[in-house]
């Protein structure tokens, strides 16, 4: 009878063991699985936070990640950390402003890819040298602009410049080439001032504003003649496009040179001797 009892108890129970055996299983499947998470080794940890040596130089990183880039201009102005070098620039680029940087060097790859390159701003820089073809391919630009940094003369310039800015370098006289702006038909804003020059380059026919001027004892131009702005042998030639001549603070005196002027509407502005 004992052993009946066992039958009849083990075959109702069993069915009930097997499902929630079969259901504990079920549910610890569809658990999540907690992801695990490495913590760093602080004693052994270097990175660009805590090893200044092992932060990434300016030359390593994209340049739209280091620099600001915005509808076909790149900004790339007191870049950290410190930009030597001109960075590659997207090819559609066409306004490039890297000024106060530490770039001591243009050559004639930095451009070689960015022919729609239309202004070029490089003000307070350290450059000293460009390669004479740096410039060559820009068919498009406009404005360059190479201000506060220590040239003694000047590469071959794009034919469609409308605007350079030479202001405060190291410019003399047989660094810029008699004929480097004579030929740029459409050149109306010339600025050397602040340099080593003793001579007027020949100037374009295009230019309406024309400095040469110096805030300290820099540019040597002692001597102008009847064709540094003019024709000598032409009393009817006017300049009809020049607005404004800056010849103050070199050692120029321009009583001495009455008839270089006529074919001017005014007279060069500044004080002279």
């Amino acid at each position: 009878m004992m052993q009946l009892r066992t039958l009849i108890f083990t075959l109702i129970m069993l069915p009930w063991i097997l499902s929630s055996a079969a259901k504990e299983e079920y549910m610890e499947v569809r658990k999540p699985k907690k992801d695990t998470v490495n913590f760093p080794d602080y004693d052994t940890l270097q990175d660009s936070d805590t090893d200044p040596a092992a932060a990434p130089k300016a030359a390593e990183l994209p340049t739209c990640l280091l620099c600001v880039c915005l509808s076909g201009s790149v900004y790339c102005e007191e870049v950290s950390p410190e930009m030597s070098a001109v960075p590659a620039l997207p090819k559609e680029t066409a306004h490039l402003y890297a000024r106060f940087n530490k770039i001591t060097k243009i050559r004639n790859q930095d451009f070689a890819d960015t022919v729609t390159l239309k202004t070029i701003d490089l003000t307070g820089n350290l450059i000293t040298e460009i390669d004479d073809g740096a410039f060559s391919k820009l068919i498009h630009l406009e404005e360059l602009t190479l201000a506060e940094n220590r040239l003694t003369k000047l590469p071959m310039l794009p034919p469609k410049l409308m605007s350079f800015n030479a202001n405060f370098n190291q410019l003399k006289t047989q660094g810029v080439k008699a004929t480097a702006f004579k030929k740029l038909t459409g050149l109306a804003y010339l600025y050397l001032g602040n340099n080593v020059l003793t001579a007027v380059p020949q100037l374009p026919e295009s230019l309406h504003v024309v400095h040469l001027h110096v805030n300290s004892s820099n540019n040597k131009i002692s001597t102008i003649t009847d064709e540094t702005f003019c024709k000598g042998n032409s009393s009817h030639y006017i300049r009809t496009n020049m607005d404004e001549v800056r010849l103050d603070g070199n050692p120029v005196q321009l009583s001495k040179h009455p008839e270089s002027f006529t074919c001017l509407y005014s007279l060069p502005i500044g004080w002279y001797n």
